[in-house]
């Protein structure tokens, strides 16, 4: 077992104002040469949006982008037509393929909204855009791996084209969890959203992240009550 420990406060910050962004690897104006990418993750950025601001339109093609909102209302729109607000508890998937424009505004002119927008490279260029959206049972991931996630649209949660998958738990103090991998030979980017948690020995708090490859299991201990997002990945694609 390999691992890498990126800790919350040496992720990029931005503060424009309107938006505040922590950047787990190199994006917009903060540049990392060691924090590019960990296999086919591209983008993880932790977000914080001012009431009724947003991105206006823009483009993506040939990318995955995921959100979870967090806290709050995240509006959408974009050029194949859709038009939806999106929620805690929800998850959002975009396949930008060959283009696509999208804005995304807070959805509440009174209440901060905090999401996580994570890119990835996609296992095949070129695809026709799609969107999806699914409502999640929280509870379905109290002290246990709810999968939001997959290469496959007959599993559960959404869908995208690359061999990954994504899980969230909520785990009580003093329980512990294994996760097996999909693919051994995945790498797995874990994030602390919120807690105290340790793994192979190692202490992470709230928005420490850690990436392991080379093992089919790791072991995850609570020592509070946390919430955790586990992405596994293809580290050659």
């Amino acid at each position: 077992m390999k691992n890498v420990i990126h800790r919350a406060e040496s992720r990029g910050h931005a503060n424009h104002g309107w938006l505040k962004a922590n950047h787990s690897f190199s994006f917009a104006s903060w540049y990392n040469p060691e924090r590019i990418n960990f296999g086919a993750i591209r983008v993880l950025n932790d977000d914080t949006i001012a009431p009724g601001a947003g991105f206006p339109t823009h483009p993506h093609d040939n990318m995955e982008i995921i959100t979870i909102p967090l806290s709050g209302v995240l509006e959408h729109k974009d050029s194949m037509g859709n038009v939806a607000q999106i929620k805690t508890g929800e998850v959002q998937v975009m396949s930008a393929g060959t283009g696509v424009t999208h804005s995304e505004y807070n959805g509440s002119q009174t209440e901060e909204l905090k999401l996580f927008q994570i890119w990835l490279f996609p296992n095949k260029k070129n695809v026709t855009p799609r969107y999806d959206e699914l409502k999640l049972n929280v509870e379905d991931r109290k002290n246990r791996f709810q999968q939001i996630l997959s290469p496959s649209p007959d599993d559960e949660g959404v869908w995208i084209h690359q061999d990954a998958w994504m899980h969230m738990i909520s785990m009580d103090p003093d329980t512990v969890n294994d996760y097996r991998l999909k693919n051994p030979s995945n790498g797995v980017y874990i994030m602390v959203i919120e807690g105290n948690v340790e793994i192979d020995g190692d202490q992470l708090k709230n928005r420490d992240a850690m990436g392991v490859i080379e093992s089919d299991t790791i072991n995850i201990k609570a020592t509070s009550k946390s919430d955790l997002l586990l992405i596994e990945v293809p580290m050659q694609f």
